[in-house]
């Protein structure tokens, strides 16, 4: 893959982030690396595919993404509202993350014992709305 076609890949991603931004969309992200699988992911994602249908959300967006690099935490995941920093929750089950998904994702509320960080571990470009 050449650099061009990485950077169309990029900007791609970064207008759809935007786009989502400006819909007001709700980011739920499970960690599912080979660690957070083998810690119990599959059930916590599995339990908000459930809880998601059954309320027919259409601003909640339910995603996947790989090993976050803290393996003693997993399961994990991040909640990402517009305009506001993600913030990371960690030693999840199923009836934890259905908690923290009402709590948070639905109610604005950080869910403080579970969370375990607030905002980007490391400098990236964050996408805002216009």
């Amino acid at each position: 893959m050449s650099g061009e076609e990485l950077e169309n890949i990029k900007q791609t991603y970064i207008e759809e982030r935007k786009q989502e931004a400006r819909q007001g969309v709700v980011n739920v992200i499970v960690h599912m690396g080979t660690c957070g699988i083998s810690a119990g992911a599959r059930g916590v994602f599995d339990a908000l595919v459930a809880e998601l249908g059954k309320l027919n959300l259409a601003h909640i967006k339910l995603k996947t993404t790989g090993c976050a690099g803290l393996c003693s935490m997993e399961p994990m995941i991040t909640i990402e509202l517009p305009g506001h920093s993600p913030v990371r929750y960690g030693n999840l089950n199923a009836k934890k993350a259905i908690e923290v998904f009402y709590s948070h994702a639905l109610g604005g509320q950080i869910k403080t014992e579970y969370a375990i960080s607030v905002g980007l571990e490391r400098p990236q470009m964050r996408v805002a709305g216009e």
